[in-house]
């Protein structure tokens, strides 16, 4: 699971959402009283926060954070609101025991881990006496480090210089994050990460100066290890690999830190290693588990020196040797792969069998705790949750592989291993954990791609779909599965049944002929979802929503009626007035970005015919300077001039076309220099069309469609050259973009987003670089099979390129088997279909991630209208150029592609 969405999965089964929105949770019993004569408390989130009546304070500066446990927490509560309330100072809490957890938890984000209650002391003297008394007061009160923190003294007293007020900026890889202003009165990142730091402009007050000293003392020089290698970090700790320096034996070194990396129980990370230890001793006979080399500690830390095992998860190795990523792939490698997973499935069974006969069941089985070693033996690593055959439930759990709520015992490892079946040739199993009846569904699919036994696959649908544990085959009903000798398989998509079949998991078509039906039950699935009794969003999406706002194009309320609208699915007037509202009294720190904030929202009201409601909010961004913005599509001035350009063409609006031109100068300006490697992410240039060059690209083209200036053709092939510098080519020819650690062909974050804008390009002007690299883009767009079925990184942006480039036969039958296979990851909701978002570990309905965007998808293949992306349709009034100078136009036969 990827950490940022695992805190995200607490509130509600079926959809992304905070904890802090959840009313079925208990409070700590602070949070349900009235406040105290001349206080007022608001909630925000997560958090509860209380300030005097009329109170003031300075935007930034020292903050106290205090630690707590879940079993003493409402005691250090207790004492802080006793302490802070007579004295004035302003503070914020936790608002309940699970959120607590949540933020303590493993895979919870490191450097705001352990931050229980925050205070704002108004000066540096304050800060000082608070310090002094609140360690006095605490004295001997056990919570977790906070690596983000000095820690004063030994107590749970932890400061850090930070932002006290709502104020935000752009970070160096381009992300609106948190912000505090430098010497100079300049907005820059308020750096939040796992490690204490000073802004070069602030002074260490001079009381802190020991506890610095104190930190600093802390060293690894006299442990007879040497780290070579950070494998990961949690919250829990790190995962190294070491070198005993007494035996020159490479070790991996496993780190717990005390009170930190909780599991769902509240057991922390170091009683977790203890009991990992201890099952790892009972397991020592077999070699498929590593042995234990030593345990130490060191500090407050606790550690544990594991055998080195070389070899590779078998997570990366399917990513590398997966027949259905390559259109490619032959009948032979498919009956190869078949082979190898077969038998891989086979060690795996046969240990999980063995540690079950030590009387201890494994409970973490995944693609990332199995290791294939070179020769292709396996180990299994992580036994962290593994217990005695009678102990309790695993409390940290795989959610693409974990049993049903309730199970215990060997029947976890048992559901596992039939996960295990399907997710070797389908990793999609996160979608069984929502409807446990896509079991089926997936088998389907690996029965038409593989040649599988069908008995293998029959017998992984029936443990997943059991609803008693003691109804899973045991050990003595299996039989070792090989794959059949003939390499025949025909490669063709399961018949699809009728609509009906979504109600229990099965196959949607959605390459069907009747638009309407299908167009009716994507949008009551959207419909049914709507809570317009809420204030922070409409439509449950991606958990960017609760960053960015519900409001926008990307993610928020905005997104999904433009989508409900132009696929002809309806205006919805009631959702309209809500997002106007919201829109109008937008909350500090909302953004007005094209796709991420109030520019985009302009954009939809105008396109939902609410004109004057588009100038309100059009308003409130022309009001908003644009220093500090990127060039990007997403959040920066390329989505921003779009915008501008599109609006004062459809209104007649002059302001608007000479804004646009401003921002496409500073555009030009942006643009000019082109720094890092040619790898695209994190803290390099991103590449893309929406973080990319490729948005700056389709925006100088866009107003060269309206202008006829030639010099914005030569911008646009600066950035799309830009782009493609971070692209590689497979071994098959198709274009990706680079990341350094993958490869990503999608709309919005890979090589076919660059395509697009390619082949726009090429509209206009003949380049025969680009015209290669655009067939290669179209190359990308033929996976069988992708990750995700998500507009901006899934397989609904794959349907939506090739419904726009579509050239010739063979293009549409590529486009129809793609909006087949949009039915893998179809699932029931209410009674019409969803899909599942980001991590497909909860249905979405936004439209970069969830199902808006698949019926944006959809309807750019099947409405009776053109449907495009938004900025992408035909602009109003603009200029049609001679069709001679179209060479290399969409409309031409382009053979190969």
């Amino acid at each position: 699971m990827h950490e940022r969405y695992d805190s995200y999965c607490a509130a509600d089964r079926l959809f992304y959402d905070s904890l802090g929105n959840a009313t079925d949770r208990p409070a700590f019993p602070r949070a349900g009283r009235s406040d105290p004569e001349g206080w007022r408390s608001e909630r925000t989130g997560d958090w509860l926060i209380y300030g005097p009546e009329g109170a003031s304070l300075p935007q930034q500066g020292w903050k106290i954070h205090i630690s707590a446990c879940l079993d003493n927490a409402e005691r250090v509560l207790d004492k802080i609101f006793d302490y802070c309330v007579p004295r004035g100072l302003s503070f914020k809490f936790l608002r309940s025991p699970q959120t607590l957890l949540l933020r303590n938890a493993k895979y919870a984000a490191r450097g705001a881990s352990g931050k229980f209650v925050t205070i704002y002391p108004r000066d540096d003297a304050e800060l000082e006496l608070t310090c002094k008394e609140l360690d006095e007061l605490l004295a001997g009160e056990p919570g977790p480090y906070i690596l983000s923190d000095l820690r004063y003294g030994s107590g749970p007293v932890y400061v850090r210089y930070g932002g006290f007020a709502a104020r935000y900026c752009l970070s160096d890889d381009g992300q609106v994050v948190p912000a505090i202003a430098d010497a100079d009165g300049v907005l820059v990142p308020d750096r939040r990460d796992p490690v204490f730091h000073v802004p070069s402009w602030v002074t260490l007050p001079d009381f802190l100066a020991p506890h610095l000293t104190a930190r600093n003392a802390n060293s690894t020089n006299e442990l007879p290890y040497r780290i070579e290698k950070v494998i990961h970090f949690s919250n829990g700790g790190g995962l190294y690999v070491g070198r005993d320096l007494r035996t020159d034996t490479q070790v991996v070194l496993k780190e717990a830190r005390p009170y930190a990396g909780l599991d769902a129980d509240g057991t922390d990370a170091v009683a977790r290693l203890a009991k990992e230890t201890a099952m790892l001793r009972a397991l020592a006979d077999l070699p498929q588990v590593p042995r234990v080399h030593d345990e130490f500690t060191l500090g407050d830390h606790r550690f544990l020196a594991l055998e080195f095992i070389e070899g590779r998860s078998l997570n990366k190795l399917v990513v590398e040797r997966y027949p259905l990523i390559d259109a490619d792939a032959s009948d032979a490698d498919r009956a190869e792969y078949t082979r190898w997973a077969l038998d891989i499935h086979r060690q795996v069974e046969s240990v999980v069998e063995a540690i079950h006969e030590h009387g201890i069941v494994y409970g973490d089985l995944h693609l990332f705790n199995v290791m294939v070693r070179p020769d292709d033996r396996i180990a299994l690593v992580d036994f962290e949750v593994a217990a005695p055959v009678g102990g309790s439930r695993p409390a940290l759990r795989n959610q693409g592989f974990a049993a049903p709520t309730g199970w215990t015992g060997p029947a976890v490892d048992r559901y596992a291993l039939a996960c295990l079946r399907l997710a070797l040739f389908l990793p999609l199993t996160q979608l069984i954990r929502l409807v446990p009846a896509k079991a089926a569904h997936l088998a389907e699919i690996i029965a038409a791609h593989f040649p599988v036994p069908r008995d293998f696959l029959d017998r992984a649908v029936a443990d997943i779909t059991a609803t008693d544990p003691a109804m899973l085959t045991g050990p003595s009903d299996r039989a070792p599965a090989t794959a059949p000798t003939s390499t025949g398989v025909t490669a063709t998509e399961p018949t699809p049944t009728t609509s009906g079949a979504a109600a229990t998991g099965g196959p949607v078509d959605l390459d069907t002929d009747d638009w309407p039906a299908l167009r009716a039950q994507l949008s009551r699935a959207i419909l049914a979802s709507a809570t317009p009794e809420r204030t922070d969003r409409l439509f449950p999406g991606d958990i960017e929503q609760f960053r960015s706002g519900g409001l926008n194009l990307a993610h928020g309320a905005a997104g999904v009626l433009y989508a409900l609208a132009v696929s002809g699915a309806g205006r919805h007037p009631a959702h309209e007035d809500w997002l106007i509202r919201r829109a109008l009294a937008r909350e500090s720190g909302t953004r007005c970005g094209f796709y991420d904030g109030l520019h985009g929202v302009a954009y939809a009201l105008e396109h939902l015919g609410r004109r004057q409601e588009a100038f309100d909010v059009l308003d409130i961004c022309l009001g908003e300077s644009w220093d500090g913005l990127d060039h990007s599509l997403l959040s920066g001035l390329s989505g921003i001039a779009l915008n501008l350009t599109e609006l004062g063409l459809r209104t007649g609006e002059r302001s608007l076309t000479d804004a646009a031109e401003r921002a496409t100068a500073r555009v030009v300006e942006l643009i000019a220099d082109d720094p890092g490697p040619d790898v695209s992410g994190g803290r390099h240039p991103y590449a893309g069309l929406l973080r990319g060059r490729s948005g700056p690209a389709l925006m100088f083209l866009r107003r060269y469609e309206t202008t006829g200036d030639p010099a914005l053709l030569d911008h646009a092939a600066t950035a799309l050259r830009q782009d493609l510098r971070r692209c590689v080519l497979r071994p098959n020819g198709a274009l990706e973009v680079n990341e350094g650690w993958r490869n990503m062909p999608y709309l919005g974050v890979g090589s076919v987003g660059i395509g697009l804008v390619l082949d726009r390009y090429l509209a206009h002007r003949p380049d025969e670089e680009f015209a290669r690299m655009a067939r290669a883009a179209r190359l990308a767009a033929r996976s069988p099979f992708y990750a995700q079925s998500g507009l901006f990184a899934g397989r609904a942006g794959i349907v939506t390129y090739l419904a726009a480039t579509a050239r010739d036969a063979d293009d549409r039958r590529e486009l129809h088997a793609q909006l087949r296979r949009l039915a893998w990851h179809a699932l029931p909701y209410r009674d019409g279909v969803a899909f599942p978002g980001e991590q497909l570990l909860r249905l979405s309905m936004d439209l970069a991630t969830g199902t808006a965007g698949v019926l944006l998808a959809v309807a750019a293949a099947r409405h009776d209208e053109p449907v495009t992306l938004p900025l992408l349709a035909p602009l109003p009034g603009a200029p049609e150029l001679p069709r001679d100078q179209h060479e290399g136009s969409p409309t031409d036969t382009v053979e190969g592609r």
